[in-house]
């Protein structure tokens, strides 16, 4: 007999956090995380999967084994490891025994990739930069204790996650696989954050951030092997990542927004030889965020994880045409893949089914499963799951359809308490990941139902209907969510007892829904922005990101800004509010969520609780201490049925 979910089920979930496959046989290699059952601590080993059927073993026994990469011929497999103070770069056979370490740097290796001779790698690795003297060899015996202070010389200086920038660099190194030496490609006061060698290997491709006082641009690159002749291709492009050259060396495709601030990426075909950008395909071809783009084997095209319509989905597209064909598609998110001669790898999942690696063949027929990492799940009590269309309001004063997730009790007829799930953004869509909303699975085990829509914003959906909440967080997105829930009631589906809950973008319409209506019974607040000026001076990314949506700076838009800003209507909120949040969260800082909690505490009699997170970074509710994520849900389980169903 299935049982419902729990919150300790997340002790249970395996995630795959990294995914690549044999050039000539297509067998896979993947990166999985659990969570020790003792410590709590998550442990990451590599697993070889084979796609002849045959199950999948563990390939290593490290705590910390990731990144793995194939070599050119398959007959071994690079990796980072943390096997000591800092990650390293590994080798270990495809027919097993005990994994080689080839670097020792101080500061370990933070990528690796191989170049085409199967003898070298590209690596970076974090430097200790002068910004000053960003050129000049920092001393070997440089101290820099842990109380100095600390000079931020440009933007950002800091990042959420890795924390201060103000004296490191991330640099391009070659590293020699047999003898463990590195030759530094670049040098200055910026960051590489991705590469590529020339199918030849005689130069490498790479991104790297601008220098300067504002540095959070991104151009495309290319440099000898040598480290000579560095030269820059794109200039007017905002932000570029994951170059891919072409097999014949001509064109590089990569990744990236010509609008600073657009989280929206699409592909661009850069030439070589004159440094010509032009778009690859129509912005309506989005690209998912961290997921790979590989060329098809002696084929003019490439395979990418494109967004359409709240869905990812494996698709080829035509260079340098930009036809795109689907191959994977349905009601699915899949997050990476790999090519191979022999067909394609991928991760996937639903609102039914945890994350697993599959296969199909080069044209997306053939899809298999060919992991059961969380067969645990088959146990568990599975929710009805539809996609539904909702007639709402389009803030333009006429109506409009969108998309909406309902997940309902298994079996259940009539109406029920719903939570109202805000993704985060807004130029997102909801994402069907277990991580992030294991409160869903507890909650529709304690019948209530889960409504998620994809209002207006939210992306993939084409450049119209995302830009419209430019300059109008809130006014005109909140409306359609509000109109989703009435239909529901209309439908007979859904009772009185509604609440709302959101992080990043989601907290801040959250804290915004609490501050302008009624509505909702309780509401958790995670993450949240409530202050938009405040933000774009203490957020890592808000000095362009809320430019960005709001049409300009502060000193341009300080009436919109402060008409937007939930932190100004603090005193309305009647709603019962718990509020999340890391305490190290360099995205959506503390402070926004500690001047929302001390207005309503101060300005109202309405119950508040705010629950801080030691460490915790912006993603503290999906990738945070597990002991602190199993607390997150259970609060907002318990504070959603204190509430709301009071």
């Amino acid at each position: 007999m299935p049982t419902p979910f729990c919150a300790e089920d997340l002790r249970l979930y395996r995630a795959i956090s990294s995914l690549d496959c044999a050039p000539d046989d297509g067998m896979g290699v993947c990166a999985v995380q659990s969570i020790d059952a003792g410590s709590g601590d998550v442990l990451t080993n590599l697993w070889l999967v084979p796609t002849d059927g045959a199950a999948p073993q563990q390939f290593t026994q490290g705590d910390a084994d990731d990144s793995p990469r194939w070599s050119p011929d398959g007959a071994s497999i690079a990796f980072l490891a943390t096997r000591g103070a800092s990650r390293q770069v590994y080798l270990i056979a495809r027919s097993g025994g005990e994994a080689r370490q080839i670097t020792s740097l101080a500061t370990g290796v933070t990528s690796a990739d191989w170049m085409p001779d199967g003898k070298r790698m590209l690596i970076c690795t974090s430097m200790i930069i002068d910004p000053e003297h960003p050129d000049a060899d920092p001393p070997e015996d440089a101290d820099h204790p842990a109380d100095a202070p600390r000079v931020a010389t440009r933007l950002p200086f800091k990042l959420d996650g890795p924390g201060e920038k103000t004296n490191t660099a991330l640099h391009l190194h070659v590293l020699d696989m047999q003898s463990g030496n590195t030759t530094q490609l670049t040098h200055g006061f910026f960051d590489v954050t991705s590469a590529e060698a020339s199918p030849d290997g005689q130069y490498i491709a790479y991104t790297r951030t601008r220098e300067g006082r504002l540095a959070h641009r991104s151009d495309l690159w290319v440099v000898a092997a040598d480290g000579s002749g560095a030269r820059q291709l794109s200039r007017d492009l905002a932000s570029v990542q994951s170059p891919r050259w072409s097999r014949d060396g001509k064109s590089i495709v990569v990744t990236g927004s010509d609008v600073d601030g657009d989280a929206q990426m699409r592909l661009w075909l850069v030439a070589v030889a004159d440094a010509v950008v032009e778009p690859l395909g129509s912005d309506a071809i989005e690209i998912v965020l961290g997921s790979s783009v590989r060329w098809l084997p002696d084929t003019p095209a490439i395979v990418a994880v494109v967004a359409r319509s709240g869905r990812q989905h494996l698709a080829r597209i035509s260079v340098p045409g930009g036809d795109v064909t689907p191959l994977v598609t349905g009601d699915r998110h899949i997050s990476m893949a790999a090519v191979s001669r022999q067909g394609l790898l991928y991760v996937d999942q639903d609102a039914r089914s945890p994350q697993e690696v599959c296969c199909a063949d080069l044209q997306g027929n053939e899809q298999k499963k060919l992991t059961q990492f969380n067969a645990w799940w088959n146990d568990r009590l599975l929710p009805d799951v539809q996609v539904g269309r909702f007639d709402v309001p389009d803030g333009n004063g006429g109506r409009e359809q969108i998309d909406g997730w309902l997940l309902r009790p298994a079996g259940q007829k009539g109406p029920t308490p719903v939570l109202v799930d805000l993704h985060g953004g807004p130029a997102s869509y909801v994402l069907l990941d277990f991580r992030s909303h294991v409160y869903w699975y507890v909650l529709l085990g304690l019948g209530w139902s889960i409504l998620a829509v994809n209002a207006a914003g939210s992306s993939s959906y084409g450049r119209e209907f995302s830009a419209r909440v430019l300059g109008r967080w809130g006014e005109c997105d909140l409306d359609q969510h509000l109109a989703a829930v009435d239909a529901l009631r209309s439908d007979g589906l859904a009772d009185e007892r509604v609440a709302v809950t959101g992080k990043s973008y989601g907290g801040y319409l959250a804290a915004w829904a609490v501050c302008t209506t009624s509505a909702f019974k309780a509401a958790v607040v995670s993450a949240p922005v409530t202050s938009l000026e405040h933000h774009f001076g203490t957020s890592d990314s808000g000095y362009y990101s809320d430019a960005y949506s709001m049409g300009g700076a502060p000193w341009e838009r300080r009436d919109l800004m402060h008409r937007l800003s939930p932190l100004e209507r603090v005193e309305g909120v009647r709603t019962p509010t718990l509020i999340l949040q890391g305490d190290a969260d360099n995205r959506c800082p503390k402070s926004q969520a500690e001047a929302f909690f001390t207005g309503i505490m101060a300005g109202t009699q309405t119950p508040a609780r705010l629950v801080l997170y030691p460490n915790g970074d912006h993603h503290f509710f999906e990738n945070g201490k597990t002991d602190h994520r199993i607390d997150a849900v259970q609060r907002c389980v318990d504070w959603l049925e204190r509430w709301a169903k009071a």
